[in-house]
């Protein structure tokens, strides 16, 4: 496929035809007003037979895109795609503009423009035409509009922004309803409201790459209140590199008006039940792990202690002792229908969100979530080690309660167990969790009824048959080492969201997470070293104070970065390309293993520092040397310096300015402010 893809290719290109397009930017006033946003219009006049493409070229083409320079307060919405042609080709379908196609963009300029001046500003525009083979053409702008105290339409250009607002599809009406449901392997359903005796559109065009549009391979059915597209996904390109897959649908509904669908979350479609031999197995499993929690050093001790003061309350009747028994069972399943009914709540929501039922796995393409999991397997791991204690107060508690007469004693006790087990629990919740996160409702709550009745089982056992009670293996140091033997299965855990959370943020940002975890476990060993009931009330406060600074402190460094395009690769041939086009171009010479560069990218790149750089045109490049690379070598002795980091500042036409080791925003800002 990829031999004959590049056979079709080079012939292509041999036989090109060296041609080119004609770009105009167009306003609609001759003059405008502070604050008033006015319409431009880009203009692309194509050579016979060639095109352009859509926003979602549907293939692996380029679509036009625009780099503004305004003067500052200036804001730019969205281009505004006129609904494009459907074309079939070698790759499957694709979105293009053949002909003369025009693009609406609307500014904003800001309200602080002085009546009288004039509001010059510059764009740049790239995009791509096609025809056998490809090229990529540009064009730049400079335009000026004088400053009025009310904006001036041009009439000589009235007629033709009309033609061109018609042919950019109409916003979706107040009635219109739209739901998507599928996963990331299936097909996509859209339901979709039409009004009475409206015609069925012809064609879907989607705004994501990951989707088909309907003439390749999707149908359309009509329903009781509108219609319903099913949808093929696109897992592969035309170079058979995977395309990423989203849960997101927009596009343009194609008929006798176009409409553009707005931007709609693809829920989850409700999981398919399984047969009773195939739930049989995750029945079982989860009344296991129900059954170890009571192993856990947290529980086991009190289970003799429980069922004695049910005998005592009770005296001999072994009916009243059965009947406390249940009582306190009662107590574990409500408790765990509190449990399920939170996780069935999170997981509801996470469907609707796109997440997919068939696995636990949907929240870790989230870094938010995969680092609230990390720190709680984390937290939950050093706890099950023994380096502090958790759930000791809801012991007491319960060994309080179960001194009290009456059945509301006992189930309550039945409630504080489930909760003194939960800390203990995360080895096997894991595991309960992937197996029933993927039924329906019905059997989740089944599954997890399974696991109440394997914590509540010793309880309902021993409340029948109490002399049982004297055959209980001794509380010993055994029990201990179980727990902190069951702890290291966390700290695995805890190992691998770490490397999870490093593929969703990059690996060059996990550093700060790993430093984060640090000073989490300092906290941990704090709290549970001074923050004891028997040392002085002042070193309790000192060390809960400490314990929370460390905390809080570890978190903030853990937390995901901003996402963000601004790095791009560095080579000399780019930084020669930039600099003849009158770009300034900023470069990090940079390393994984360098602490400083690492220190600077979290410090120094503020949102303001960002918003500068951008203003200024600026273009960043990483010269990444974690590995050898005689490249950025070179040119690193060409600046004077062999250690890193180095970041330098090349504008046209002047020396390089190079930056001090230790960088903050402060010396970035006054750094780019040198550009005019």
């Amino acid at each position: 496929m990829r031999c004959l893809l590049f056979f079709i290719l080079l012939t292509t290109f041999l036989y090109a035809e060296k041609v080119s397009s004609v770009a105009s930017l167009i306003s609609e006033q001759t003059a405008i007003a502070p604050g008033k946003p006015f319409t431009l219009a880009l203009k692309l006049e194509h050579p016979e037979g060639w095109h352009s493409y859509y926003k979602n070229s549907g293939g692996v083409e380029l679509p036009p895109e625009i780099e503004w320079k305004l003067p500052e307060g200036s804001t730019v919405a969205p281009i505004k795609w006129p609904t494009p042609e459907v074309k079939a080709g070698f790759g499957g379908k694709s979105f293009i503009y053949p002909g003369s196609p025009v693009f609406l963009i609307e500014i904003t300029p800001p309200a602080s423009l002085a009546i009288g001046g004039t509001f010059t500003f510059r764009a740049r525009t790239k995009w791509q035409i096609c025809q056998r083979s490809c090229i990529n053409e540009s064009a730049d702008f400079s335009i000026k509009l004088p400053i009025a105290n009310n904006p001036t339409m041009d009439p000589g250009q009235a007629g033709f922004f009309a033609e061109a607002r018609k042919k950019i599809p109409a916003s979706a009406p107040t009635s219109f309803n739209l739901s998507a449901t599928g996963s990331a392997k299936d097909n996509i359903s859209i339901k979709i409201s039409l009004p009475k005796n409206a015609a069925p559109p012809s064609e879907f065009i989607p705004n994501q790459n990951y989707i088909k549009p309907l003439s390749d391979g999707g149908k359309i059915t009509t329903t009781a209140d509108g219609i319903l597209l099913i949808l093929q996904r696109r897992k592969t390109d035309i170079l058979d590199a995977s395309i990423p897959q989203g849960n997101i649908v927009s596009g343009i509904l194609v008929g006798d008006n176009n409409l553009a669908v707005p931007e709609t979350n693809i829920s989850s479609p409700p999981p398919a039940p399984i047969s009773f031999m195939e739930l049989l197995p995750i029945l079982g499993g989860m009344f296991i792990g129900g059954l170890i929690l009571n192993l856990m050093p947290c529980v086991f001790p009190v289970i003799g202690l429980k069922i004695m003061g049910f005998v005592k309350q009770a005296g001999e009747n072994r009916r009243s002792i059965a009947l406390h028994g249940i009582t306190f069972a009662l107590g574990v399943f409500a408790s765990f229908a509190v449990l399920s009914g939170i996780l069935f709540v999170v997981r509801a929501a996470a469907m609707r969100t796109g997440g997919d039922p068939t696995g636990w796995g949907f929240q870790l393409q989230d870094p938010w979530v995969v680092l609230v999991l990390l720190l709680l397997m984390f937290i939950l791991a050093m706890n099950m080690f023994g380096l502090f204690e958790i759930g000791t107060s809801a012991t007491s508690a319960g060994g309080n309660l179960q001194s009290k007469a009456g059945h509301a004693g006992s189930f309550f006790s039945g409630v504080l167990a489930t909760i003194v087990a939960t800390p203990c629990s995360a080895p096997f919740l894991g595991a309960a969790l992937a197996a029933a996160v993927a039924l329906p409702t019905l059997q989740f709550f089944s599954a997890f009824a399974a696991m109440a009745s394997g914590l509540a089982f010793p309880y309902l056992v021993l409340s029948f048959f109490p002399r049982l009670v004297d055959m209980l293996p001794k509380p010993g140091p055994w029990m201990e080492s179980f727990k902190q033997a069951m702890s290291f299965l966390l700290f695995a855990t805890a190992g691998f969201l770490l490397w999870v959370y490093s593929g969703l943020i990059g690996q060059e940002y996990l550093l700060a997470p790993i430093f984060g975890l640090s000073l989490i476990a300092a906290a941990a060993w704090i709290y549970g070293r001074w923050y004891l009931p028997y040392k002085p009330r002042g070193t309790r406060a000192a060390a809960l104070a400490i314990t929370t600074l460390f905390a809080i402190s570890g978190v903030v460094l853990a937390l995901p970065p901003k996402p963000n395009d601004l790095w791009k690769p560095w080579s000399e041939e780019t930084v020669e390309k930039l600099l003849s086009n009158g770009t300034p171009v900023y470069i990090d010479f940079t390393a994984q293993w360098c602490l400083t560069c690492q220190i600077n990218k979290k410090v120094a790149y503020t949102d303001e520092v960002i918003a500068l750089a951008k203003r200024k045109n600026i273009t960043f490049l990483k010269a990444d040397k974690t590995r050898t690379n005689p490249a950025i070598e070179n040119k690193l002795q060409e600046l004077g310096r062999t250690a890193i980091p180095v970041n330098v500042l090349l504008i046209p036409d002047k020396e390089p300015v190079i930056t001090p080791e230790v960088l903050t925003p402060g010396i970035l800002t006054e750094l780019f402010n040198r550009i005019p």
